[in-house]
């Protein structure tokens, strides 16, 4: 049940109509009559071309949109829920920001609309399901331009999109710079072997079926394959996702045929605890990849935004290394 039900209408509608006076962030010079201007600029997302402040104050973000924008130094008053599993990925500071804003709901579909406008947000930020994005678009929009993306926008485009509509494009700048760099180091380093090597990445989530796993083709191996060039199987275009699919634990011995095999750890570089009965099984442990050292354990902290990938991109490159010669 969404949390869009107007209760107390006539307190909300004050709370609302005062979030529609955005104060000066920008040009203070008037125009004259006393009145201060404010600076804005035009944002286009999946809901269209929307105008926003060119230096907003008070930025809520919603859905999948709060952790990137606290990736590029943003500091949102108002966010809906992140899991503690993702919390627990990201750096302390990135998370003292997100215990500091308001919780404004479990997630996108479940925001509490008079704490948001109690909040007096001067832009809203969100990314989550179009279909529950139409659901509350209007309520949204009611109390500060609202900029919206779907669940399909590539992660760089969001990250692009965030840093312009919360005016955070100094942070993305320098994460870019790193990103590119790192890129390009890796290629040069070990473009030999991304050349002449066929990978395949596998991984075990949470809610795997029990003694199966996946050959996953998104997540952190996109990186791999896009940006690097690495051979990982993919899903022909318009095909479900190979990481869709659970094999039995008996189609392990069918890893045999890559030359490296790259799975799931955790920072510390043990097998995640979904994965580990993986490596436990015999049929991994007779793997050639397995024996010749080839199985690289890669963390990833997640794809959606430049700190994590930059964190992925040092463990596959710390990983690498450890190939030995064929």
């Amino acid at each position: 049940m969404t949390m869009t039900t107007l209760r107390r209408g006539t307190a909300l509608a004050a709370l609302l109509s005062a979030t529609l006076v955005l104060s000066a962030c920008g040009d203070n010079s008037g125009d004259g009559t006393g009145a201060t201007t404010v600076q804005k600029r035009t944002v286009t997302a999946g809901n269209g071309a929307v105008e926003v402040p060119a230096e907003p104050q008070r930025i809520v973000t919603i859905g999948n949109t709060t952790l990137p924008l606290i990736d590029m130094g943003g500091k949102p008053v108002g966010v809906t829920e992140v899991g503690a599993s993702d919390l627990g990925l990201i750096p302390a500071e990135q998370k003292a920001t997100y215990e500091a804003a308001t919780i404004l709901g479990s997630s996108g579909d479940q925001v509490d609309m008079e704490k948001l406008a109690a909040l007096k947000p001067d832009v809203i930020l969100a990314q989550m399901p179009k279909s529950e994005f139409e659901g509350i678009e209007k309520q949204l929009a009611s109390v500060a331009p609202t900029v919206f993306w779907g669940l399909d926008v590539e992660w760089k485009a969001l990250a692009g999109g965030l840093a312009e509509a919360g005016n955070v494009t100094g942070g993305l700048s320098g994460q870019k710079a790193e990103f590119e760099k790192k890129i390009a180091k890796i290629k040069e380093t070990y473009g030999k072997v991304i050349a002449d090597t066929e990978f395949v990445n596998v991984d075990r989530w949470e809610s795997s079926d029990p003694g199966t796993f996946s050959v996953a083709d998104f997540g952190c191996v996109e990186i791999a394959q896009g940006d690097l060039g690495m051979n990982f199987p993919k899903a022909a275009a318009g095909a479900d996702p190979l990481g869709w699919t659970a094999l039995p634990f008996e189609q392990i011995a069918g890893l045999s045929k890559y030359d490296v095999i790259t799975y799931p750890v955790d920072a510390e570089g043990k097998p995640k605890a979904p994965f580990a009965p993986v490596v436990e099984t015999n049929t991994w442990k007779a793997l050639p990849a397995v024996n010749s050292g080839r199985a690289l354990g890669v963390f990833c902290p997640g794809n959606n935004s430049y700190g994590p990938v930059l964190r992925y991109l040092d463990s596959l490159d710390t990983a690498l290394a450890t190939l030995p010669a064929k």
